[in-house]
């Protein structure tokens, strides 16, 4: 089959980065360390897996950093993690061919993934603490059971993604979608989920007001859920592009602030939450009080930065964006003894009184509530295609884009 095959090659990681100094287009060309090529048939690691006949995959915010090599070479996470993959967790599509073992779903379902590879998936019977209690990208056992080193679906060798038209998966993962609920708001399941652990996890409280750091697609999720399940929640967004912007207001931004220049993000939420202003010798000023809790979609160090200085004492800040490690000026973390919390993936969620996984929760909120995001969906490319899906992402000012998908012929 033909699919999207990255390679851990540094010398065509090297040679992309000094020609993405030129064009960003080096990251696909011939010496990249992604390419579009012929690749083995996806196969059943164990009788209980299931193959999925892929209808439409999101690249994710990870996918881009992968192949645009953002990063630092230390990054730990590698440890957890195994080459060649074939990129994409964001998948939907229908069972194409079950396992002898499979008990529970059967060809011609419609499913999203769940993409973990977590105690369940690599055949381990005793759960890990973590997944004992629906944790599953917290999961002890990446490394052990039938896969290959990986964290979920695409991380790993022996578990190629959704950048093909053919995934295998663990029945376990396998979400079957309602009837009444589209390919389009299905493909959001996994962005939605991973804003719905920040928020559930780490929620406001009554009439407070919030900063949403980044209007990417998680950005614009955050504040899409805070409006659903906390509508006397008062919402600030961060923007940097205007077509973000729009999106902000539309899912229920009461307020939205230019990330530039960044020197006026401060003294802009300072007035909108009436704060006053600490202004250093040098440098930016620090809000005296401000916000209780911040949701940073971006994870930098710039907003990770201007996050301390807006945060109110004693306040959070809830990190689900990773951008490459930079020093920053966190003295407020001290002072204002701000909780600096990092919020992974999802699982099992408390919501309404009960324990329902994440998945669940977005199908009863479109089925219950009307909850419908897919404007975030702006392009569509073929998989053949992949330069021009990669781009829009690179280039969001021009192209407009939030969340790009590969869709695949029926």
């Amino acid at each position: 089959m033909k699919a999207l095959l990255f390679e851990m090659n540094t010398s065509r990681i090297i040679l992309s980065k000094l020609l993405g100094c030129i064009s960003p287009a080096a990251y696909m060309g011939r010496f990249a360390a992604l390419q579009y090529r012929e690749v083995p048939d996806a196969r059943l690691p164990a009788d209980d897996w299931v193959l999925i006949k892929t209808r439409l995959c999101g690249i994710c915010g990870s996918d881009y950093k992968q192949v645009f090599a953002i990063g630092n070479w230390d990054n730990p996470m590698t440890a957890l993690i195994s080459f060649p993959q074939v990129l994409g967790h964001e998948v939907v599509g229908t069972i194409e061919r079950v396992g002898p073992a499979v008990t529970d779903r059967r060809p011609g379902q419609r499913v999203v993934l769940n993409p973990w590879l977590s105690c369940q998936t690599r055949g381990i019977e005793e759960p890990c603490p973590a997944c004992a209690e629906g944790n599953f990208s917290r999961c002890h056992n990446f490394l052990w059971g039938l896969s290959s080193r990986g964290i979920h679906s695409g991380t790993s060798s022996a578990v190629t993604g959704g950048f093909a038209p053919l995934v295998p998966a663990h029945q376990s993962m396998c979400f079957p979608i309602p009837e009444g609920i589209s390919d389009e708001q299905a493909v959001l399941a996994d962005p939605f989920c991973v804003s719905l652990h920040a928020i559930l996890n780490f929620p406001p409280g009554p009439r407070d007001t919030v900063v949403v750091f980044g209007c990417g697609t998680l950005g614009l999720l955050a504040v899409a859920i805070l409006r659903a399940l906390y509508p006397e929640t008062r919402i600030i967004a961060v923007y940097k592009y205007p077509h973000q912007k729009v999106l902000a207001e539309r899912f229920g931004a009461a307020e939205t602030v230019s990330w530039r220049p960044t020197v006026g993000v401060i003294p802009r939420i300072a007035s909108l939450v009436g704060a006053e202003m600490l202004v250093p010798m040098h440098g930016q000023p620090m809000l005296n009080g401000g916000v209780p809790i911040i949701y940073d979609s971006v994870g930098s160090a710039a907003s990770m930065e201007v996050g301390l200085r807006i945060c109110d004492y004693r306040g959070r800040i809830v990190v689900t964006g990773v951008a490459t490690p930079k020093r920053f000026e966190w003295t407020p973390l001290y002072f204002k003894e701000v909780s600096l919390i990092g919020s992974n993936g999802f699982g099992f969620e408390d919501f309404a009184g009960q324990r329902k996984h994440a998945i669940e929760i977005y199908f009863d909120l479109i089925e219950d509530r009307g909850f419908d995001v897919t404007s975030l969906l702006t392009h569509r490319f073929p998989l053949k295609r992949y330069a021009d899906a990669f781009l829009a992402g690179w280039d969001q000012g021009k192209s407009g884009a939030v969340k790009v998908l590969f869709e695949y012929p029926p």
